[in-house]
This record gives structure tokens, sequence and C-alpha cells, in this order.
């Protein structure tokens, strides 16, 4: 459309310039899931939001069709629970059937259990991406003989203890996991996990479990000063009271949660938390500057929110599975 009004009145357009929430439904594709027996299961407009309603009973769809394929072919499932090692052999990057005539690709990855991992079949490479990683990460820490977390707890005094305790993950001993966990993310990046066939699984494996302790102990280091960093700031928003300062300070508070929270060394990941420190430096600074230039803060917050705002359109034009980081280790690990 955007061609031909060009062509028509030699007017510039793009596929941007149209605003596809004023356009009537009778003007939009109608998009209709149907069954083999052609019967309705479900339509809508939207046809992102149609995928998401859908996507337990296609989860579910999916793993019948593999069932079916191994039973028919006389081997196991490609779906397993329960799984504490490497017992899966070869990890296949795509499976492919047909369903119903109908041709059937989903896509296996090792999935976080808590204290095991299973295999599961997703609609998508982002997810199997996400997933995989995940699942990697949970069977190399379960199986480390040493607790990394508790060996740095073990190396720190009594009055760094004390300084990590006022964290936002409730326990000294959930922050030191964090510690790990981001600790092994960072190591699989390191050394190119992760793996899909027992073989890499465990030379992966051994890499990181010969330097696990040591990075979650660098890990703990650096999150000691991140920690100092938020607590100086927790004491400047304390200490304020002034009404006139109450939108700019709930400004601050929105973002040291979003920021510092139960997780975050993982969420942020090791290679990151020096970006984090200078975040929460400049958070403190504001606070600082801000009972002298309330009127400048207030002109350069509203600026950021128009910034975000911004940012959140152009994230709703893309595809949902566009919007999602990848997983941690592979950027901010």
């Amino acid at each position: 459309m955007a061609r031909e009004l060009k062509r028509m009145v030699g007017v510039p357009f793009t596929a941007d310039d149209f605003d596809w929430s004023k356009v009537p439904d009778h003007l939009l594709i109608t998009f209709r899931i149907v069954d083999e027996r052609r019967r309705k299961i479900a339509e809508d407009k939207d046809l992102e939001a149609l995928k998401v309603r859908l996507k337990p009973k296609a989860r579910e769809a999916i793993s019948q069709a593999a069932a079916a394929t191994a039973e028919r072919e006389g081997g196991e499932s490609l779906e397993r629970k329960g799984l504490t090692d490497w017992t899966i052999g070869t990890l296949t990057r795509v499976f492919e059937t047909r369903r119903a005539g109908q041709p059937v690709k989903a896509y296996p990855a090792l999935v976080d259990d808590g204290d095991a991992v299973s295999v599961r079949l997703f609609d998508t490479e982002e997810e199997q991406a996400e997933a995989m990683w995940k699942g990697t990460r949970r069977l190399i820490v379960r199986n480390i003989p040493v607790n990394p977390a508790k060996f740095a707890s073990e190396k720190l005094t009594n009055a760094q203890k004390l300084a990590l305790s006022a964290n936002p993950h409730g326990s000294i001993q959930a922050l030191f996991d964090d510690c790990a966990l981001a600790a092994a993310d960072k190591l699989i990046g390191d050394f190119g996990g992760p793996a899909w066939d027992e073989e890499s699984y465990r030379k992966l494996y051994e890499k990181v479990r010969a330097e696990i302790v040591d990075t979650t102990v660098r890990a703990v280091g650096q999150v000691q000063q991140v920690l100092a960093a938020w607590q100086a700031c927790e004491r400047r928003l304390k200490a304020a009271h002034s009404p006139a300062l109450l939108p700019n300070l709930a400004d601050v508070r929105a973002q040291l949660d979003a920021l510092v929270k139960p997780g975050f060394v993982t969420a942020v990941g090791i290679r990151r938390l020096p970006d984090l420190m200078r975040y929460l430096v400049a958070a403190d600074r504001r606070l600082q500057q801000m009972a002298t230039g309330v009127q400048r803060d207030t002109t350069r917050m509203e600026k950021v929110h128009e910034m975000q705002d911004e940012y959140a359109w152009l994230l709703e034009q893309l595809p949902r599975a566009a919007r999602s980081p990848p997983p941690s280790g592979t950027s901010a690990g």
C-alpha cells in the first residue's frame, strides 16, 4: 500500500506511517485455527495473541507427536523427566515429524526443574535457547561436589557477611547462591556452552567445575561493592522527606527496585556488574543534587520517561519472540 500510494501521489510513504490500531476489524485478516476435521478451535484478528492463547495446546500436540514417533520407531521418547546427569546421548536441535498429514517442527531443550532437569519440546528456537542455557546450568551446578556458594561464604569475615546481609534476597545464603549461578553462567559462556551431546557436556562440566569456586568468590567481592552503593542510595532515599521531591524520589525508588532485586546477580550477569555499579553511583549523585536542583532533575526525568515510552512502543512493534532478551550467559552473563 505504501509503495502504491507513493507511485500515485508522489509523496513518500512507509509501512510505519500506518496506525494499524485505527483500521476497522472488518478490514483486518481473521486467523482461524482448525483441527484435522476442519473444526474451528480458535480465531482472532491478532495472530500473536492467538499463538499465545493456544501455546499450551500446541505444546501438548507436539509432545503427543513426539511420543507417537518414538513408539512407531521403537525408541525412547524424546521428552524425559527427572534427569540428574547427562544420559540422553546427543540431543537433536530440531525435531520434525508429521501429524494428521501436516508437518510438525519443534525444538528440544533441557529444562531446569529445580533439583533435576527434563527434556521438553519448544515452539521456537528462542524459547529453546533460553531453556537450554538454564537447563545446562542446573545440571552442571547440581553435580559439582563442592558447593561454591558455601565455600564463598566461608572465605568471608564476619564484618563482610554483616555488610552483605542487607540485601534484597532475604538471606545471605540466597545471595551466595545467586552469585554461584551467575558464576556458572559466565563460565558456560566462556567455554562455549551449552552442550548438545554427552562428550561436549563432560568437557564443559570439567572446565566449569575447575573454576566455579574462584569465580563465585570474585563475584561475591564485586557484589559487596554493588550492595554498598545500593545501601547508600537507600539511606539517602529514607532521609529525604520534602513533598516537592516526592515524584522524583518515587522515580529513583522504581529504578533501584528494578536494578537490585532477588536474583539480580544472575539476571545482570557478572560481566555487567560494573555497569550496575555505575548506575547506582549515578542514582546516588542524583539524590545528592536533587534538593538544590529539583526543576532540573524533573526536566531530565520527564525526558527519560519520554524516551522509555518510545522504546516501549518500538518493542511492541516486534514479534513477541523478538522482545525477549537472549539467555543471560550469551550477552550479560
